[in-house]
């Protein structure tokens, strides 16, 4: 059965088959400006799991100055109300979806928190979820 989700205004809809994971918490600065949160839940899905149904028209992007590194941060939104959405980069195998979009319960839960030293004082990290800053997730990429 899939999991259906949209934007704020209804306009952008979605829908995937499953919910492969990672699901991970990202409290960098960048993710936190967009949610307007201490952190952006978000929940990959693997590309050919996930299905634009409408909107597409509505979908704008924005990308952000390269900070330390390859890839850019690119930000997919909805015209109308501004919602954070998915859409599909030709350069990756998966589609990351702010898990607040969801209409439906993914059925699957958060596994980890990434770029915690970001996370600001006012939204501390208070579940027992593995967490990993920003030179631990560099080192485990280059492997």
């Amino acid at each position: 059965m899939a999991i259906k989700g949209s934007c704020l205004c209804g306009g952008v809809t979605f829908e995937a088959d499953a919910a492969d994971g990672p699901f991970e918490i990202c409290h960098c600065s960048r993710c936190r400006k967009v949610s307007g949160a201490g952190g952006m839940p978000g929940l990959a899905v693997a590309k050919e799991h996930f299905r634009l149904l409408g909107g597409r028209d509505l979908i704008h992007s924005w990308t952000a100055p390269i900070l330390h590194g390859p890839p850019a941060y690119v930000v997919t939104f909805c015209s109308r109300c501004g919602s954070p959405v998915p859409l599909p980069a030709d350069d990756f195998d998966f589609v990351e979806i702010p898990a607040g979009l969801f209409d439906d319960e993914p059925g699957i839960q958060p596994d980890k928190h990434i770029f915690v030293e970001y996370a600001p004082a006012w939204a501390p990290i208070t579940d027992n979820l593995p967490t990993f800053t920003r030179e631990e997730i560099r080192r485990h990429r280059e492997g």
